[in-house]
């Protein structure tokens, strides 16, 4: 099964309408769950800010999103995430296959294992595989992309700082969001191979003269969505039957 983890410019999937919503008890809380199919392929889809978005990025409840997903028999996770720019070559409209991430996270739990020692690899930590079937995928529907690019993570709800967009970009982030890194890492220590399908809505703060707003965002999806949700049906049908990736060993 595959499961699919985002919000805005999503719930336009052929199969989301038709969709069983399903509530799953994990050891971390209920996580909601739309069931349903997309070219006879098996997909659980997951809002993770809530069917109604009303959950800012440091209260959602990513340990129980993950679980439940693996509890379903998700075996290929893919995060769709709304990003900012830290780089003037990296426009509004480009789909960045994200290859590294950087954590600014500051108070959400970021792991399963609070009650032993368990020190998890993440030298590569989105799944090969999954980064090469979108970047096959993304090539044939027309989607301007990027096959790799740093991630990074910030605690939000605010948008970030001038300064702290020059700071991560020098650091060598390219793009910025607010929910990323808890799903890979959550992802990674329960052997769920996971990758990242990040959409340029804005350039950051102080790239352009312009104040941000999370209605730039939102039309940003909503521009992109056709060639988006056209990547992410293609994707699904390409995705193998059996998955032989080593990220469930720590190798990405």
């Amino acid at each position: 099964m595959i499961g699919i983890i985002g919000g805005t410019g999503v719930y336009g999937l052929p199969f989301f309408q038709d969709s069983e919503r399903t509530l799953v008890p994990t050891p971390y809380g209920e996580a909601t769950v739309f069931l349903g199919k997309e070219s006879d392929r098996l997909v659980a889809f997951m809002p993770r800010h809530g069917s109604d978005h009303h959950l800012p990025p440091h209260r959602v409840n990513y340990r129980a999103n993950i679980w439940a997903l693996r509890e379903l028999g998700v075996e290929a996770v893919l995060g769709i995430a709304a990003v900012g720019s830290l780089r003037e070559e990296i426009a509004p409209g480009t789909l960045v296959i994200a290859d590294q991430f950087l954590d600014f996270s500051k108070t959400r739990p970021t792991t399963f294992f609070d009650e032993q020692v368990v020190h998890t690899d993440m030298t590569y930590p989105y799944c090969s595989s999954l980064r090469e079937y979108a970047e096959d995928i993304a090539s044939r529907v027309g989607i301007t992309y990027r096959s790799y690019g740093c991630y990074v993570c910030t605690e939000g709800p605010r948008f970030e700082t001038a300064a702290e967009v020059r700071m991560f970009a020098q650091l060598g982030g390219d793009v910025v969001g607010m929910t990323n890194a808890p799903e890979a890492v959550l992802a990674r220590e329960i052997g769920l191979c996971y990758g990242v399908l990040a959409l340029v809505t804005n350039f950051g703060a102080g790239l352009t003269s312009n104040a941000l707003t999370h209605q730039e965002v939102t039309l940003a999806m909503k521009e992109q969505e056709d060639l988006f949700l056209a990547l992410l049906v293609d994707l699904i049908k390409s995705l193998p039957r059996e998955w032989g990736c080593q990220c469930a060993k720590g190798k990405g």
